[in-house]
């Protein structure tokens, strides 16, 4: 059995349900939008990541008897509320943005539909996985759109949590990242994973050329041989000498990547292996990836910069109340109006605005109804993820993994070109109010 999501959530939302229950609004149908109110600073789009994990979680959102003894024992809320509790079960409807889809400021990427205390309760476990995917996998998109189509590797899970990695790893391969260190996210998502030796393999042998003897003996002449452990112009001879010319690729995990790579291309070629690879490692972000375009490198290896957003841990999202049933049983728009941290009310629905080449001019928002114009071209966003409490199908596990991909490549497609340039600006299409 998997364990309970339903404490990954904060303290006030019980206490909200417990005061709702008492003021007699907690059954009042109610509207939840997770929205992100800007990108952040000189990104000029996101990329929605995080959907399928959530989905996935919403079957073990539940009270069990653990959970609801530990609530009892804290005094977290009262009796009437943890009898309410542990008969949960989101029994809503949730429509959002496919994983995979691009975002901007103001994409409803999620709606969440029910009583008030169903949503409420859910607020910050959707929003935690959210805009932690989502973080990583914008970030992975701008260091695929630096890689221009050479692979990048995901190897940052010694730099997060260890679920974290997982989810990580999972987001930079629906952002279009080749493959994973990370074995547990290889066996959920049915993923790509690799990886050959540390530093301290080679430190561990007498000599760099024992050391590398042994990788090739065990895997092959087609290993990658990390060869800075010592001196990397030695440490490239010995691996040639070792493997042959069908030395897969060296590694090169510090110094000045581009230097170093144009002369170990220079030596490798020198020396025969004109086949065999360069992959670099070492603190790259999507600028040094860049960097890197002129050299000669084959793959990169990224850690550090990916699993923390490159600089942007998160993704800025929230989860507002934007529509809820009155007293007299009809709906009312609400807003928070609060300067700098306004919402728009209403229920929303989301199109792309394409142009006759198909490429994306705006994000068009519409307000309880409201659609584009007869003859404006634009792509519906909003899927049905939860219909009555009940997960759609083909948005979790390895199929969601896939689909969130084809996604991906499909929406990534139908931006204008300044949208995958490095250069800081406003977002590369407007969001727009129908």
């Amino acid at each position: 059995m998997s364990p309970a999501t339903s404490l990954l959530t904060d303290h006030y939302e019980l206490t909200m349900v417990e005061a709702a229950l008492a003021a007699g609004t907690a059954h009042r149908r109610s509207v939840f939008e997770l929205f992100a109110r800007r990108l952040p600073a000189g990104r000029r789009y996101g990329l929605v990541g995080g959907t399928g994990r959530i989905l996935e979680g919403l079957a073990d959102f539940r009270f069990g008897s653990d959970e609801i003894d530990y609530l009892a024992s804290r005094e977290v809320v009262n009796e009437a509320t943890l009898e309410w509790l542990s008969d949960f079960r989101f029994s809503g409807s949730i429509t959002g943005y496919a994983e995979g889809e691009v975002y901007f400021p103001g994409s409803p990427l999620l709606q969440v539909e029910s009583t008030f205390a169903e949503a409420v309760v859910l607020e910050t476990y959707l929003l935690s996985v959210l805009n932690f995917d989502s973080a990583v996998a914008s970030a992975a998109s701008r260091m695929v759109a630096s890689a221009e189509g050479r692979p990048c590797i995901e190897m940052g899970s010694r730099r997060t949590h260890e679920e974290g990695a997982v989810a990580a790893a999972r987001a930079a391969i629906i952002a279009g990242f080749a493959s994973t260190s990370n074995l547990e996210a290889g066996r959920r998502y049915g993923l790509a994973t690799g990886g050959t030796a540390a530093h301290s393999f080679t430190l561990l042998h007498d000599s760099e050329r024992e050391a590398f003897q042994a990788q090739v003996d065990t895997l092959g002449a087609d290993t990658t041989l990390l060869v800075d452990t010592y001196d990397v112009e030695r440490g490239v001879r010995t691996a040639v000498d070792v493997a042959g010319p069908g030395l897969g690729a060296v590694r090169i995990d510090s110094g000045d990547l581009v230097d170093q790579a144009r002369w170990v291309r220079r030596l490798l070629d020198d020396l025969g292996n004109t086949d065999t690879g360069i992959v670099v490692t070492s603190d790259l972000d999507e600028y040094a990836i860049a960097s890197l375009r002129s050299a000669p490198v084959d793959t990169y290896g990224v850690g550090t910069k990916l699993v923390t957003g490159s600089g942007h841990p998160t993704a800025g999202m929230v989860y507002k109340l934007v529509a809820r049933e009155g007293a007299d049983g009809g709906w009312k728009d609400v807003a928070k109006r609060a300067p700098g941290k306004g919402s728009v009310g209403g229920r929303k629905a989301a199109f792309r605005r394409l142009n006759e080449r198909g490429r994306a001019t705006a994000e068009l928002i519409g307000v309880d109804g409201s659609r584009p114009p007869a003859g404006v071209e634009a792509r519906d966003l909003l899927v049905p993820l939860v219909v009555d409490g009940d997960v759609q199908p083909g948005f979790t596990g390895v199929e969601g993994v896939t689909r969130a991909i084809a996604r991906r490549e499909a929406s990534i497609g139908e931006l204008p070109g300044s949208g995958k340039q490095m250069l800081a600006g406003d977002p590369v299409i407007p969001t727009e109010y129908l």
